[in-house]
């Protein structure tokens, strides 16, 4: 009996960080789709629904908060959890992360990578 892989979507305007993921993730046996910008990272959402959502907040196309918003607001995305991975690491922006959006989680760059394993498998367990 084969278990499908868990899908992470990576929603990032950096190619070198989607790439950076991409290898630390498929490594440890997770299905990776790396989606360049929050336009593009919605509609991959939509179409591919993930386990989970890895999440940049700045990002030129849309502000990661507006994906984060259209996220939560669409009933059939809604219980998809989402960790923000960004550079904003001022404890304001934690604060506004965590306790105010809601986001299940807040990954500040650079990140070490058990942290982000550890918060990934927190939400949806192992990779199958």
């Amino acid at each position: 009996m084969t278990t499908e892989a868990k899908r992470i979507v990576c929603i990032e305007d950096e190619p070198d960080m989607i790439e950076l993921l991409r290898a630390i993730l498929e490594g440890k046996g997770f299905e990776f789709i790396g989606a360049d910008g929050g336009v593009e990272g919605l509609k991959v959402v939509r179409e591919k629904k993930p386990d989970l959502i890895l999440l940049d907040l700045m990002m030129p196309d849309m502000d990661g908060w507006e994906v984060f918003q259209q996220v939560k607001d669409d009933p059939e995305l809604s219980t998809i959890p989402v960790v923000v991975v960004t550079a904003k690491a001022q404890s304001i922006d934690k604060v506004l992360g965590l306790y105010i959006a809601r986001a299940e989680d807040y990954i500040t760059k650079p990140f070490k990578v058990q942290d982000l394993v550890d918060s990934i498998e927190k939400f949806i367990g192992s990779p199958q």
